[in-house]
């Protein structure tokens, strides 16, 4: 089987002069065989660092999607690192996890966050300037050469080789460095083309980080296997301009946080997403305000998958003409999922609410320099999610959330999901919430609410959800949190959320 960056090359061979890149942060396009041109260029300069990992720093585009194809040219590993929020401290936090120096990122990049290089930086602007025609000319005529050569000038190793480290989220505990091969990522990427129709005319959406699985499977590896078009750009937080992007380009498939499409919701106009085919929401709840809005503005059903980092990262997805609303689809192909009691591990039958249990090629090799973790997570081959979720009837899948998003009161056990999907319907829709628990010394611990403002009747709003929910479940206290901490995926940061609630409560 073909490498990811062997696929890539296919892909090239086979459509070089179709757009593969418009990358809208530098305002310039890439055909499939400028690309691959390039990153026979870098590939030269890469083969000259030393070592087996390679740290990379840079924002969606085609620079970032160079750099990874170039070190995966030479046999090395790229290392992704956020720069959305505490780039230098993630930088170093990369080095010594990983054991590496070297980090190739954009002076333009950490000139524009404010921040000052790091020992060891290697800038793209430098390589450039180091390009000789000498090279270019090299490059050029190494990209003529028939597909079965050139596959072969560029590493070529087994597939269960890692081809990439990503860091969990951090959002409940000390980020992971998770290792997943080019089997894992290829058991997503071709899974993709299997449940819906999916070719080289196809146009992508890529808006998220590549340092976060759900940007790098989705937004990079998929089209560029498929000869398919990207539109690059670097702030999914620029909701306007995404949405004049989506229309002007005819994008036709759109992968995103449920937080980015409500705010491509509010920040559109109709007809922006005329084009959109496919639209698919990952990595938190996607809720029914956001769901019935697309509906009703856009005649467009946002689909909701699931996913891990561990996972590469798709374990389920609904699809055109096979969704339930409120579910997370089926499992992709040659993909087992299983539901197991919490505190028993008994196998569940349908409908009985468990952890969820994944198997198949998409589950990561393991964390690394961390055989404790990894064990703990697979066991036989099964990865243990850390979710909550249930499977019916029709072996549709249900996420409850995290099980560190529970919290037991008084003997019984709350998810705090639950409580925010009743808050956010209560709430005016300017107001953002993340629900926590703080300890109690009696019962355990107390459900608080954290909100972006006070500008609603709290009172209202308790006496609201004791219709819907036990007074265990009430939140006990409203915090202001005009800032609420997110991950760059737009995720709540609820170790963040979560300290600052606690720091509050006790000062009063």
């Amino acid at each position: 089987m073909l490498l990811l960056h062997q696929r890539f090359i296919q892909s090239a061979k086979k459509f070089p002069n179709r757009i593969a890149v418009y990358d809208k942060t530098t305002m310039t396009d890439f055909s499939y065989g400028k690309l691959l041109i390039a990153s026979l260029m870098l590939k030269e300069h890469i083969a000259k660092i030393r070592g087996k990992y390679i740290g990379i720093l840079l924002p969606t585009g085609a620079g970032a999607m160079l750099t990874i194809l170039g070190t995966l040219m030479n046999g090395k590993i790229p290392v992704m690192i956020n720069y959305a929020t505490g780039a230098i401290e993630n930088c170093r936090y990369a080095q010594e996890k990983c054991q590496f120096k070297s980090i190739i990122t954009s002076s333009k990049l950490l000139s524009k966050m404010g921040l000052e290089p790091i020992e060891d930086m290697i800038f793209v602007e430098d390589i450039l300037a180091q390009v000789t025609l000498v090279s270019k000319l090299k490059a050029a005529a190494l990209s003529k050469l028939p597909f079965p050569v050139l596959k072969n000038l560029v590493h070529n190793g087994d597939i269960s080789e890692t081809s990439v480290i990503l860091f969990t989220s951090g959002s409940e505990r000390e980020p992971k460095a998770v290792q997943l091969s080019h089997k894992n990522i290829l058991h997503n990427v071709n899974s993709f083309p299997k449940m819906i129709t999916l070719n080289e005319n196809d146009v992508f959406g890529s808006i998220l980080p590549l340092f976060h699985v759900f940007g790098l499977t989705v937004n990079f590896w998929l089209p560029v296997t498929i000869g398919a078009s990207m539109v690059a750009y670097a702030n999914p937080l620029d909701y306007r301009t995404v949405c004049d992007y989506i229309r002007d380009y005819k994008i036709t498939f759109l992968a995103a946080t449920p937080s980015f499409f409500y705010g491509y919701l509010q920040k559109s106009q109709p007809g922006d997403f005329a084009s959109v085919k496919i639209a698919i929401a990952g990595a938190d709840k996607l809720s029914d305000k956001i769901y019935e809005g697309f509906l009703s503005k856009h005649n467009l059903t946002v689909l909701e998958g699931y996913g891990t980092t561990e996972t590469s990262p798709v374990i389920s997805t609904c699809i055109p003409g096979q969704h339930k609303v409120g579910s997370i689809g089926r499992p992709i192909p040659n993909t087992q999922v299983r539901i197991l009691d919490v505190y028993t591990d008994e196998v569940l039958p349908p409908n009985r609410e468990g952890k969820i249990m994944v198997k198949g090629d998409l589950v990561m090799e393991g964390y690394l320099h961390d055989l404790e973790q990894t064990s703990l997570r697979i066991r036989n081959g099964w990865y243990d999610t850390g979710d909550i979720g249930l499977i019916d009837d029709d072996g549709y899948l249900y996420h409850r959330g995290r099980i560190k998003r529970f919290v037991k009161i008084g003997g019984e056990m709350v998810s705090l999901v639950k409580v925010e999907e009743h808050l956010t319907e209560l709430l005016p829709e300017d107001v953002i919430c993340c629900v926590v628990d703080i300890p109690n010394p009696t019962k355990g611990a107390d459900v608080v609410a954290a909100v972006a403002n006070g500008d609603f009747d709290m009172n209202k709003v308790l006496r609201k959800l004791k219709k819907d929910l036990p007074s265990i479940a009430i939140p006990k206290k409203f915090y202001v949190i005009e800032d609420i901490p997110m991950m760059a995926s737009g995720k709540v940061n609820f170790r963040e959320v979560e300290r600052i609630v606690r720091e509050k409560s006790m000062n009063k």
